[in-house]
């Protein structure tokens, strides 16, 4: 049975998830305007909903209840735009005529032309599980170009409730995914980003909700951008109560033009309603993005150990080889080498572009050091930074006009370093050619890709169109994901952007995992994680176990507190090993065997949040796959003698009994409704791991 239905009678159309509703229609004028986004209902339902009509009672408010599916400026509306492009002759305003639609069982499109100037929309619908994805192409069919002030590519209603509430992440570098949920001011509320990637300030997705819903309850409407650029969504709540948002790339003030013939089309801007509060939200988008959007989403994440916080900046054969045998004795199943291994690289000041080894630390190349891991068992991977360069680098030297500039201005370095215009397609392709020369030459199995500065002077004098920079720069990063997988299908790639600067849906579906942040601090970790799991799975977040005191924040605290927190994740191994005792490296042992066992369970299971790191001193997370059940309890230092309330747990089978690893045997339904007890001693950081079987 088709996903997508047509009533062309009524012009509208209805689009069925497994467990809700999506329907437009087409208003007089062939405007299309939204009629439904929540529990489900029925084609014949959703023309009833469609026949309401609430006229307005001013001139100066738009006619209607209805929104526009994607406004447009034109006619009597006054709020924000979603698209608006300005023709040769200056005229803004968009009328539009229906030009047909195509659609097949789980996909969608409706397309409009303009009814005087040769412009034509099409608006695109695909289901995916419980996900409407969206996106828009704009195509000119003229001669004269037209200029695009703002193409966003999807815009989603509310529906009509007592109260709004808006929840969205705020953070910065290594205090990323910080979870806010406030009540949505009546006006225009905008979250962007205008730093060249998706940002550590704030992730580009946004739940609504009618301020009711709890992590286990209550309707939540959602939706998250898959772009790793600049990026804008704004959410209009008016004086009437009404709630609609709209979003897609780019920002204020950057424009571009669409020549003769060209399609312009737009990012994923993705869709969920769900009837079971945050975590029935969370869970849905988990099992979105493994089925739909990672590139092998089957697989379990190998074990990294990453020699940067071991060395810094000392890079040689002879110490990462040795630090590779020790990572291969506590179990880890891939070694990468960071930053250090290229040009003059003995710091952040210079070397950055020019990416062969350094002569002196690697007398034979990278080959021996590789062979070496390879022969460990493990894999190799290597730490690279291709769209950035130092001033202080032959590539630089050669190339000035390669990086963003504007004529007349002074170029900022941040963490000394510009960025390359991967928008130039030579720059692209020189990046390109090396990166596949690094991992075909040296059988590399595993690329960290960072980027550690937002964009400034963002500029392309020579360029024809140097607003579109912000777009093709992205574009351009995207189509070296897509080649390299392509040309070497074992390669797996890690995306990092001076930690979680470049999360998204985008970057997802281009790489393997995300480093999550910069801060290995296992306290501060707790509420990181608890952002990024907010839309995004468990199997893509990597997380390393560091050393005591944390080099980041100078904090203490025991290995197995810091293992437990990183093993809720994709767990890796940052620490400087041979300063460890042999009593740590046994006990680490231990832990990398026990992460081995309850890997599928963490990777691929379904995530409970049991309590608010926000809120209680006692946080726990809970997994759980086919009968298997994985909980992580963690305390951070609280009052002595002060009790805290056993997490209850979730997502089992009240009828079902379940067998921890002492034997014990417990009900499902005690567990559901009174938590299950763990002994953790004193006062300060402690933890512990809880493994259940159905029985």
């Amino acid at each position: 049975m088709s996903l997508v239905e047509h009533d062309p009678a009524h012009r509208l159309w209805l689009l069925r998830t497994p467990e809700s509703s999506y329907a437009f229609r087409l208003d007089a004028d062939d405007r299309p305007r939204h009629v439904h986004w929540g529990p489900p209902l029925t084609l014949s339902q959703a023309t009833q909903v469609a026949a309401r009509r609430n006229p307005a009672d001013s001139s100066f408010d738009e006619p209607g209840d209805e929104r526009q599916e994607l406004p447009a400026e034109g006619g009597a509306f006054f709020g924000v735009a979603a698209l608006a492009v300005r023709y040769e002759d200056g005229t803004s305003a968009l009328e539009w005529r229906y030009a047909g639609h195509t659609s097949t069982e789980d996909s969608l499109v409706v397309r409009l032309a303009d009814r005087h100037f040769p412009l034509e929309l099409s608006l695109h619908y695909r289901l995916r599980g419980d996900v409407v994805e969206r996106w828009t192409s704009l195509r000119n069919t003229g001669e004269a170009p037209i200029s695009l002030l703002r193409t966003d590519s999807a815009s989603w209603t509310l529906p009509r409730r007592d109260g709004a509430r808006l929840t969205r992440t705020s953070g910065a570098w290594s205090a990323e995914y910080g979870v806010l949920r406030e009540v949505l001011p009546v006006g225009e509320t905008t979250l962007t980003s205008r730093r060249g990637v998706s940002s550590h300030q704030v992730n580009p997705w946004v739940m609504l909700d009618a301020g009711d819903a709890t992590e286990t309850s209550g309707e939540v409407w959602s939706t998250a951008l898959a772009w790793s650029g600049s990026w804008r969504i704004t959410v209009e709540h008016t004086h009437t109560g009404r709630v609609t948002w709209t979003g897609g790339f780019g920002h204020e003030h950057v424009t571009w033009r669409l020549p003769r013939g060209e399609t312009w089309e737009t990012p994923v801007f993705a869709g969920l309603y769900a009837a079971d509060g945050f975590g029935g939200t969370s869970r849905r988008w988990h099992a979105y993005v493994r089925e739909f959007v990672q590139p092998h989403p089957e697989e379990l994440r190998p074990i990294v150990y990453n020699s940067w916080e071991a060395t810094g900046w000392d890079v040689d054969e002879r110490t990462e080889t040795s630090l590779a045998e020790a990572a291969a004795k506590l179990g880890a199943e891939l070694f990468v080498m960071d930053d250090g291994w290229f040009g003059a690289r003995t710091g952040d000041t210079a070397g950055l572009g020019d990416w062969t080894a350094n002569d002196q630390r690697f007398p034979a190349g990278l080959r021996p050091l590789v062979d070496a891991v390879h022969a460990h068992g493990m894999k190799f991977g290597l730490w690279v930074e291709p769209e950035m360069v130092n001033p202080d680098s032959d590539l630089y030297r050669a190339h000035p006009d390669w990086v963003l500039h504007m004529a007349n201005r002074s170029r900022t370095t941040l963490r000394n370093q510009l960025v390359l215009n991967f928008a130039r397609p030579d720059v692209a392709d020189w990046a390109h050619k090396w990166l596949d020369r690094l991992v075909g030459e040296h059988g590399i199995d595993y690329l960290k890709w960072d980027m550690n500065r937002a964009f400034t002077e963002a500029g392309w004098p020579s360029g024809d169109d140097p607003g579109r920079l912000w777009v093709d720069h992205v574009r351009a990063v995207y189509a070296i994901f897509d080649r390299l997988r392509a040309d070497h299908p074992g390669l797996r790639i890690q995306g990092c952007a001076g930690g979680g600067g470049r999360t998204d849906l985008g970057i997802l579906a281009r790489t393997d995992e995300i480093w999550a942040s910069d801060n290995t601090d296992a306290a501060d970790r707790i509420a990181i994680q608890h952002g990024y799991g907010q839309l995004y799975p468990a199997g893509t977040m990597s997380a390393w176990v560091t050393d005591s005191p944390n080099p980041t924040t100078g904090r203490e605290a025991p290995l197995s507190f810091r293992f437990h927190v990183a093993m809720a994740g994709v767990l890796g191994l940052g620490g400087d090993l041979p300063r460890w005792s042999a009593a740590e490296l046994d006990e680490a042992a231990s832990l990398v065997a026990l992460y081995k066992e309850i890997r599928p369970v963490v990777q691929h299971g379904e995530l409970y949040r049991l309590a608010d790191p926000a809120k209680s001193a006692l946080t726990a997370v809970q997994y759980v796959l086919d009968g298997e059940v994985v909980v992580f309890f963690w305390r951070r230092p609280a009052e002595f003698a002060r009790p805290v309330t056993p997490p209850r747990l979730a997502g089992l089978d009240p009828s079902s009994r379940y067998r921890d690893r002492d034997g014990v045997v417990h009900d499902g339904a005690v567990l559901l409704s009174h938590g299950l007890e763990v002994d953790l001693p004193g006062s300060g950081y402690a933890s512990a791991v809880v493994r259940l079987t159905r029985v």
